[in-house]
């Protein structure tokens, strides 16, 4: 596993993470996803050698950290940026700890989000040329 590729990579989530706490609105954030996911398959596809699929997953979950914890921690910001997801969380199970909600559901996320940016990374590993 090249450990170093996938920490570099995941500042990519870091800065999704400040980004959407402060600047990206929610309804463009999937397009710059889709841009990071291909950037990082293609990355992957290049440097990591091998187990495509598990750096892309790995990739992801390290986001997860980076993106959990500062809507964690910008908790206020983020909420008042992000008007509409927090009324649909209000008729959730923990509507009165919203906070707990994005610690459960941001690794779950980044689960979903790993096995996509793996089968990126499996599909670029296929169509590129890599590094001997």
């Amino acid at each position: 596993m090249n450990w170093k590729l996938i920490f570099l990579l995941s500042l990519f989530g870091l800065a999704m993470a400040i980004g959407t706490v402060f600047v990206i609105p929610s309804h463009v954030e999937p397009l710059f996803w889709l841009l990071i996911f291909v950037v990082c398959a293609y990355l992957i596809a290049k440097n990591a050698g091998g187990k495509f699929f598990l750096h892309g997953l790995m990739t992801s979950l390290a986001n997860c950290v980076w993106i959990t914890a500062l809507h964690i921690l910008f908790f206020s910001t983020y909420a008042a940026n992000h008007v509409r997801e927090f009324e649909q969380m209000s008729k959730g199970p923990l509507a009165n700890h919203p906070r707990l909600m994005m610690l459960i559901v941001g690794p779950i996320i980044g689960l979903v989000s790993g096995l996509v940016l793996g089968l990126f990374s499996l599909l670029a590993a296929k169509m590129v040329h890599r590094k001997k």
